[in-house]
């Protein structure tokens, strides 16, 4: 994809979750979001066991809910949340105030050093990326050796999944594309030596990327 079609996609995205901000958290918007949240949480808490300190970024973090759970469920981590959305960074810092850092940023373009996390989370937010495999060596860039990439995700049969991916040219979100098992699994393959995948029920997936140690 060129540079000016990513670039326009990444702007219906900003301008929707500026829009969806305010209500992400109760309204419809979020409801697929917020399924994954236990899975997610779930697959971090194993990633990091045994680990004093973990070093976690949450990626197109939203509005911190998230976030906030993995704080819970790992004490002792630190935190750090991007999302291209200015409002939505402006509620996930009220919410994460004093606990994580939040900010604006793109997935794409992480202003991170090499290995300086020990997991990437990635919540409902991949399908918005414009390059999918840029996306991934961020991930697996700024991950530490042994380091694990959680991702939850949109995923549908594959007659839903074309013609999903026909009409998402046209979304007012940005969306970008629903990917298939193999697909992602090629993805995340490119950097990752382990790539583990599972269905979360009719319309999302979980996957887990390992770097090597």
């Amino acid at each position: 994809m060129d540079e000016k079609n990513a670039e326009l996609l990444r702007g219906r995205s900003r301008a929707a979750f500026d829009a969806q901000a305010a209500t992400y958290d109760e309204g419809m918007e979020g409801d697929h979001a917020r399924r994954l949240y236990q899975h997610v949480v779930g697959e971090v808490t194993c990633a990091v066991a045994g680990m004093p300190a973990p070093r976690v970024l949450d990626l197109g973090c939203g509005t911190g809910a998230l976030a906030a759970r993995l704080l819970d469920a790992i004490p002792g981590c630190s935190l750090t949340g991007v999302d291209l959305s200015q409002r939505m960074v402006e509620v996930a810092r009220a919410r994460l105030a004093g606990r994580a850092e939040v900010l604006l940023g793109d997935a794409e373009r992480l202003p991170f050093h090499d290995a300086a996390f020990d997991v990437v989370v990635c919540n409902d937010s991949f399908h918005h990326y414009p390059d999918p495999e840029r996306a991934a060596f961020q991930a697996w860039r700024v991950l530490a050796a042994g380091g694990a990439l959680v991702m939850g995700d949109v995923w549908q049969p594959a007659p839903a999944r074309a013609l999903m991916n026909a009409w998402m040219p046209r979304s007012r979100e940005g969306d970008v594309r629903i990917y298939s098992e193999t697909e992602l699994r090629d993805v995340l393959g490119t950097w990752f030596s382990r790539v583990s995948w599972r269905r979360v029920g009719a319309t999302a997936c979980v996957a887990v990327a390992r770097k090597d140690a």
